[in-house]
């Protein structure tokens, strides 16, 4: 199974280059990456499973892996938290389209809550996609201002998780 930062390093590799589609199968992982009119097309999922859908990337935006569910109903609601942020605030992001967890398991309080204090490699939450469990570092310095999402929410790629005001 790739891992994150691979396959981030991978699609920046495709999105540079002159190259328009490829594809990349070890074990039971199969990565496809396409451009359609500029824009990135990423698609991961298991060989045995049928094919997940396809997600586009804005131009605008990096591009990014994209696999699981089509965009939550939540999706809009976030986007209306990001509006009225604060210019000078950091945004922790998102690195994958996957399901919201605050803390490690149900037991456990959450990694962070409004007022808290981070690091840049503070573990802020997890992102579970594809039943694997990634956590997710802060990547400033700085206090939680806001969280934007619930627990168990499904998230996008991208989408604002908290805002940071950096220190």
């Amino acid at each position: 199974m790739l891992k994150i930062q691979e396959i981030r390093e991978i699609i920046k590799l495709v999105d540079s280059s002159s190259v328009d589609e490829f594809v990349f199968e070890q074990d039971d992982t199969k990565l496809k990456l396409k451009k359609h009119n500029g824009q990135t097309v990423v698609a991961q999922a298991p060989v045995a499973v049928q094919a997940a859908p396809v997600v586009e990337a804005p131009k605008a935006a990096a591009p990014a892996p994209a696999v699981e569910a089509p965009k939550a109903p939540e999706a809009p609601k976030a986007e209306k938290k990001e509006v009225v942020a604060d210019a000078n605030l950091h945004k922790i992001t998102s690195p994958m389209v996957g399901t919201f967890y605050s803390a490690p398991n149900p037991e456990s309080p959450a990694f962070v809550k409004v007022g808290d204090q981070v690091g840049e490699e503070s573990i802020v939450c997890i992102v579970e996609a594809m039943k694997l469990f990634n956590e997710i570092e802060a990547e400033v310095t700085g206090e939680i201002v806001e969280i934007l999402v619930e627990n168990g929410e499904l998230v996008e790629y991208g989408q604002p998780l908290f805002l940071v005001k950096e220190a």
